[in-house]
């Protein structure tokens, strides 16, 4: 209360300035509304004397074309009668007595030379101070183009001298006549423009306006209308559209812009009533406006009642001494108590009693300004009954209607639930990672039952067959060199069987792989004795097609082992698909080729009858598979294997004409080139099987 009494002249003064303001603008309305008046009224008589002299121009356009087609019909009454010299000429004379613009009529025959003429009876002959045929070029266009167009046709208008010293501007119409379908001649009629504009537009128009025919750059041609000249204030143009040309008809009021002093008094009356209604009409206003507002005002609290009602975020308000002086029901349902056990109570009961002296230095600290607005914290709550829950809350500073700050607002969130289902996912969480390892461990028994299936074949045949050697009898010198070199086999087996597991289980692990620098033709060498195995069971013949010296032999980055693996697959597979050929056909293919600089292209080639469409579709698909005792999972782990080095494998049929069979191919990163000059060079071509070399 103090503080409102303390100085209460300052909205005094700014409600007088206020005022001033509204009455000073209301006196500039009133000015500014009489001027526009004045200007609108001046603007609307320029209008409306404008819009007479365009409805004058229309209607002297129209009657000028009106008159000119009667004409034309005159004239066609002429070209039906014969051209004899006292008929046509009687006729010729009556039609120059009805229609007073024609200054002559003439008969030409077929070649544009004038056979008859006729003059006007009111004025002396049009071509008396020059002779028609010096100023006939225009009528002769005329005539001309009325010919190509069968119809009549305006010339041009032109100057013809006249004896009086003055003369004349004048307009020729052409008409062709036809006889029997064939062309007879024409007839010609010539205008006077002053006298079509005198004696074809109304008198009223004439009496108000200055009438002319223009030419294109705005030079007048014939003048008619008043005696006053036109003030070139009010102008309008027309233009006369006529076969063969147009012409453009200017019309000029002799009204002058319209004085400001004879309106002066019923402006300034109309602009003094209009302004008298405009202030009742804004105290109107005024009125409606201020129920309206206050309408607006009830229609608010009431919508902001309902908003913060419907909320499920808590909302407080508090003082600047830290009481409560507003809460939304949500909060209430939150923390369990009615709004009068919260309202003007210290300190809040949803404070749990072991955190009171603490929340008590926190209110203090953030009720003091120290703590930023809008800055949301967490802390705990306590319901009514005692049970503890957590919250965050956001505050803000409430500003009063004087821009003073009264208080703080706080946004209050029940975050009990979050906490629960965050808790729930994180035990989800680690029964998903238990889950994947239980997966993982079945992946890599999985890859290690598949992989470790070719070394121990191997080790079994090698064994097998010393065994045999063993009971045929005593061991002569070359059996005991076959049973050593099948012991070096069986250990060399059992040594890529370690490498095997350990190389399955850093690729399910995901374990970046060891990679190593190896030469393509070692990585087939690797893998030959395995592949002879199976071939010779089937009778396979085996090709190799390597690059031929000078050509190096191209070197790969790759884990040998894995690659490997992925060969002894792709081959077991080739040989399985030729089963069924006959024997001439079981030839397996491997191609190294260098695809450019950056990759090295392996290819495994078999003549079988190919894959079929719907296999083709699932063939990399895990754990399909169209052979009863197998798993699936070759050609699955063949493309992760491939793909783990960057490269991709494919397949595609190939053409009956190029024998047949499916080609399977992978690509691996070649070495660099730096890398490539520092390397040791490859050994002899020697040492290395030819293209065409068979492994039997």
């Amino acid at each position: 209360m103090m503080s409102d009494s303390v100085n209460p002249s300052p909205p005094g003064r700014a409600h007088n300035l206020r005022r001033v303001l509204l009455w000073t603008a209301l006196v500039g309305l009133l000015m500014v509304a009489q001027t526009a008046l004045v200007r609108l009224t001046l603007d609307y008589e320029s209008g409306q004397a404008q819009a007479h002299v365009d409805e004058a121009a229309s209607e002297a356009a129209g009657d000028i074309k009106r008159s000119l087609n009667r004409d034309l019909q005159s004239l066609q009454a002429l070209m039906w009668s014969e051209p004899l010299p006292p008929h046509w000429r009687t006729e010729a004379t009556e039609l120059l007595r009805g229609r007073r613009e024609l200054v002559r009529v003439e008969w030409r025959d077929a070649q544009g030379q004038v056979h008859l003429a006729v003059d006007s009876p009111y004025r002396p002959p049009v071509f008396s101070m020059m002779p028609r045929k010096d100023i006939d070029a225009d009528s002769a266009l005329a005539c001309g183009a009325a010919l190509r167009l069968s119809g009549p046709v305006y010339s041009r208008s032109y100057f013809v001298p006249q004896s009086t010293g003055m003369g004349l501007e004048a307009m020729d119409v052409c008409a062709p006549v036809t006889e029997g379908g064939r062309h007879a001649g024409f007839v010609v009629a010539t205008y006077s423009l002053q006298a079509l504009l005198s004696e074809t537009v109304p008198h009223a128009i004439m009496q108000r306006h200055e009438l002319s025919f223009i030419d294109g750059d705005g030079t007048r041609l014939a003048r008619a209308g008043s005696m006053v000249r036109g003030q070139g204030v009010f102008v309008a143009q027309r233009l006369i559209d006529l076969p063969g040309g147009m012409l453009q008809l200017r019309v000029n009021s002799t009204a002058g812009a319209p004085d400001l002093i004879p309106n002066l008094a019923t402006a300034l009356v109309m602009g003094l009533s209009l302004a008298l209604a405009a202030v009742v009409v804004l105290l109107v206003r005024d009125v409606g406006k201020r129920g309206a507002v206050e309408r607006a005002l009830g229609e608010a609290l009431a919508f902001r009642k309902a908003m913060e009602d419907s909320l499920v975020t808590g909302l407080r308000a508090r003082d600047l001494r830290g009481r409560i002086t507003y809460v939304n029901p949500a909060f209430c349902e939150m923390v369990g108590f009615t709004p009068q056990e919260l309202l003007e109570h210290s300190p809040p009961p949803y404070w749990p009693p072991e955190m009171a002296e603490e929340y008590a230095r926190r209110q203090a600290a953030r009720l003091s300004g120290d703590a930023p607005p809008r800055d949301g914290f967490e802390t705990t709550f306590m319901r009514k009954n005692g049970e503890r829950f957590p919250v965050v809350v956001y505050e803000a500073p409430l500003v009063g209607s004087r821009g003073v700050q009264t208080g703080w607002m706080s946004a209050v969130l029940d975050v009990s639930a979050q906490r629960r289902a965050e808790e729930l996912s994180r035990h989800q969480q680690e029964k998903l990672q238990a889950t994947a390892r239980l997966a993982t461990i079945g992946e890599m028994a999985s890859l290690l039952s598949h992989e470790l299936n070719q070394p121990l074949a191997a080790i079994s045949s090698y064994a097998t067959g010393s065994i045999n050697l063993l009971r045929e009898g005593p061991p002569d010198p070359s059996t005991l060199d076959a049973i050593r070199g099948a012991i070096e086999r069986v250990a060399e087996q059992a040594e890529r069987a370690g490498r095997i597991i350990k190389s399955v289980h850093n690729f399910v692990r995901r374990r970046e792989q060891a990679r190593e620098t190896v030469r393509a033709d070692l990585l087939l060498d690797a893998v030959l004795p395995l592949v002879r195995l199976q071939a010779r069971k089937t009778g396979t013949r085996i090709e190799l097609d390597l690059p031929v010296a000078p050509e190096p032999m191209p070197r790969v980055v790759c884990d040998r082992t894995m690659v490997e693996q992925v060969l002894l697959n792709l081959t077991r597979n080739a040989i399985q698909a030729m089963e069924e050929m006959p024997a001439a056909q079981r030839v397996l293919t491997l191609r190294v080729r260098r695809s450019n600089e950056r990759w090295v292209r392996f290819s495994v080639i078999d003549r079988g009858a190919g894959v079929p469409e719907e296999v083709a579709q699932q063939l990399f698909t895990p754990f399909f598979t169209t052979k009863t005792e197998g798993m699936g999972l070759g050609l699955s782990l063949c493309r992760t294997v491939i793909e783990q080095h960057g490269g991709a494998l494919s397949f595609e049929n190939r053409e009956p004409l190029a024998g047949g069979g499916t080609e399977f191919c992978f690509t691996l990163p070649a070495e660099a080139p730096a890398a490539a000059r520092g390397a040791p060079r490859r050994a002899p071509a020697a040492d290395i099987p030819t293209p065409s070399q068979e492994i039997r």
